[in-house]
C-alpha cells in the first residue's frame, strides 16, 4: 500500500503538445522546456512524451539536463542556455547539443570546446531585449557579432538562432512588450548585418505563445502550458494539468476545544474535533507558506491545513466529519485543489508549485507511459 505519491499523466502532456502545436502558424516550431525535471514532473518521461505528440525541440538551463537527455536516449535537438564559466562544454559540442552565448568571453568557451571536441558548436546568441536577466546587453551585441561571424567563418560554430526572452508577457499589453519586440527586431537587423542569417529566431515564452502571435517568428518555447497550466488566466486553448499529488491518512485523533495544533500553536481547535494526519511536508515540497492556508481534499470535500507545515507532515481539521487512516487525501488535482489554488494560498505562482513537489520519498507514478 502506498502512503504518498505524486501522479504524472503523459496522455496529458501529449494532450498539451499537440494542441499547443496547432495553436502555432504553419512553420513555426515548438519547443517544450523540460528544464528543473519538467516542472516537477520528470524530465525524461516528459521529453518522451512531447516528441511522441510532435514537439520539435527541447529546452532545458544546464549542461547537466542536456547530457541527462542524450544519455536516456533523446536524439532530438536540444537547447541548453545557462552555463558558468569553466563547465565542460566540449561534453556538449560531442553530443550535438546546442548551446547559448551571450557574450564575447562565452562565445570564446565554445568556441575551445567546439576545438576540442573538432566539431563545430551549435550556437544560440542570445540579446537582452529588456529582461535586464542573461543576454547581451545591446551596447555588447556588436561585438558579439563579430566574433561570432568569425567563429563561423572558421569553421567553429554554426550560428543557429538569436533569441531573446520577455519580461512581462503575462501582462498582455504591458509597454515593455511592444520596446522588447522592437528591440529584438534591432538586434536582427544588426545580425544581418554582420552576415549572420540564423535558422531560428525564437522570443515567445508560453504566455506569449498564448496571447502574442506577432512574437511566435521561427520557434516558440513552451514550458508551463505543457504542464496544462497557464500564466494568465483564461488564455489559450484547453489544456489538462498533468500533475496529481496524493497521500493517505497515518493517523487520526480526536481533540478538545483550544488545544494548539503544530509547532508553535499558531492554531488552536475552535471546538471539540477531529484531526488528520497527512504524510507530506515540506521534505517533499509543500510549502511552509501554506501553514493554517493550504488546501486538501479529504473526506469529500476540501478543507485547509491547521497549523504550520512540518518536515513531513501536515494536520487538517475535520470538525465531526468521518475520516479514517488510510483514507485518501488529494493536495492537488484537476478537478481542485489545483496548484492556481495552492498558489494564491502561498502567494506565489504555479510555476513553483508543481516544480518543488516530490521528493526521493514520494516517488512519481505515471500514466499512460508507452514504450
Amino acid at each position: 500500500m502506498w502512503q504518498a505519491q505524486v501522479r504524472v499523466d503523459l496522455d496529458a502532456i501529449r494532450h498539451n503538445v499537440a494542441t499547443l502545436r496547432d495553436y502555432l502558424a504553419p512553420g513555426t516550431r515548438l519547443m517544450t522546456v523540460v528544464k528543473a525535471d519538467a516542472y516537477g514532473h520528470g524530465m525524461l518521461p516528459v521529453a518522451r512524451a512531447a516528441l511522441q505528440a510532435g514537439t520539435d525541440w527541447l529546452g532545458v538551463a544546464t549542461l547537466d539536463e542536456a547530457i541527462t537527455l542524450r544519455d536516456g536516449g533523446v536524439t532530438a535537438p536540444v537547447l541548453a542556455w545557462l552555463h558558468s564559466p569553466g563547465r565542460p562544454l566540449h561534453a556538449a559540442v560531442e553530443r550535438d547539443i546546442d548551446l547559448s552565448a551571450a557574450s564575447v568571453d562565452a562565445l570564446r568557451e565554445i568556441v575551445q570546446s567546439a576545438r576540442k571536441a573538432k566539431k563545430a558548436a551549435r550556437v544560440h546568441l542570445k540579446i537582452d531585449t529588456g529582461l535586464s536577466r542573461g543576454g547581451a546587453a545591446q551596447k555588447d551585441w556588436p561585438a558579439l557579432l563579430e566574433r561570432a561571424a568569425k567563429a563561423e567563418g572558421d569553421g567553429d560554430a554554426e550560428i543557429r538562432a538569436v533569441w531573446s526572452h520577455l519580461a512581462c508577457a503575462d501582462e498582455p499589453g504591458h509597454p515593455s512588450i511592444a520596446r522588447q519586440l522592437a528591440a529584438f527586431h534591432d538586434a536582427l537587423e544588426a545580425a544581418e548585418r554582420h552576415g549572420i542569417r540564423p535558422e531560428l529566431r525564437h522570443l515567445a515564452n508560453s504566455a506569449a505563445t498564448l496571447t502574442l502571435p506577432e512574437t511566435h517568428f521561427d520557434l516558440v518555447r513552451v514550458g508551463l502550458s505543457t504542464y496544462g497550466l497557464t500564466p494568465i488566466s483564461g488564455a489559450g486553448p484547453d489544456l489538462r494539468p498533468a500533475m496529481s499529488v496524493h497521500a493517505r491518512v497515518a493517523l487520526v485523533k480526536e481533540v478538545a476545544v483550544g488545544e494548539g495544533v503544530s509547532y508553535g500553536h499558531t492554531y488552536k481547535t475552535l471546538k471539540d474535533t477531529t484531526l488528520a494526519l497527512v504524510p507530506l511536508g515540506y521534505g517533499d515540497g509543500v510549502p511552509r507558506a501554506a501553514s493554517s492556508r493550504g488546501p486538501i481534499w479529504l473526506a469529500g470535500k476540501v478543507r485547509r491545513i491547521v497549523g504550520r507545515v512540518c518536515m513531513d507532515q501536515v494536520v487538517v481539521d475535520c470538525g465531526d466529519d468521518e475520516v479514517r487512516p488510510g483514507d485518501e487525501a488529494i493536495l492537488i488535482q484537476e478537478q481542485g485543489p489545483t496548484a492556481d489554488d495552492w498558489a494564491l494560498a502561498c502567494d506565489t505562482i504555479n510555476y513553483e508549485i508543481v516544480t518543488r513537489m516530490g521528493s526521493a520519498r514520494t516517488p512519481r507514478i505515471y500514466v499512460g507511459e508507452r514504450t
